[in-house]
């Protein structure tokens, strides 16, 4: 600790104006650190863009890259059997998918399973299809789609 007593040892010294000299540089550090503070926000945010748009890519690369690829648009309980499902499928015109459903009940356990073949043709199909089922369902998913061969290829 610094004696800050004055030289005649009466009383205290005045405080100085800042901190001593050469202790947190030339500029007493507060230019330094609101540049580099700066440059640190700027780094951050360049990052934080590119780490986006990596995500972006390969999510869209991934989505783009299937082949065949569906999803359920709504399901409707019929009976204590039966469920139809609204299914929309996107493909290229001229593949044939086959996609998977399964419907389960209450509790959690699969009640029916149907796999659907989706012809060629068009790009997008749009199907209801009707599962039949052990017991009563709750709900309706889409295992997964993939594509299916042609014969003689």
């Amino acid at each position: 600790m610094a004696d800050v007593r004055r030289a005649d040892g009466a009383g205290r010294a005045p405080a100085a104006d800042g901190p001593p000299e050469g202790r947190y540089g030339a500029s007493g550090g507060l230019g330094r650190d609101a540049r580099t503070d700066r440059k640190l926000k700027i780094v951050g945010g360049v990052l934080a863009v590119l780490s986006l748009a990596g995500v972006a890519w390969f999510g869209a690369d991934y989505i783009g890259g299937q082949p065949v690829s569906g999803q359920v648009i709504k399901f409707k309980v019929v009976s204590g059997r039966t469920v139809e499902v609204h299914l929309e499928v996107r493909k290229d015109a001229d593949a044939t998918g086959v996609c998977t459903l399964r419907t389960r009940a209450a509790d959690g356990g699969e009640v029916g399973r149907k796999d659907v073949t989706i012809a060629g043709g068009a790009e997008q199909v749009d199907q209801v299809v009707s599962v039949r089922t052990t017991r009563r369902a709750t709900s309706a998913e889409l295992v997964g789609c993939e594509p299916r061969e042609t014969e003689g290829h």
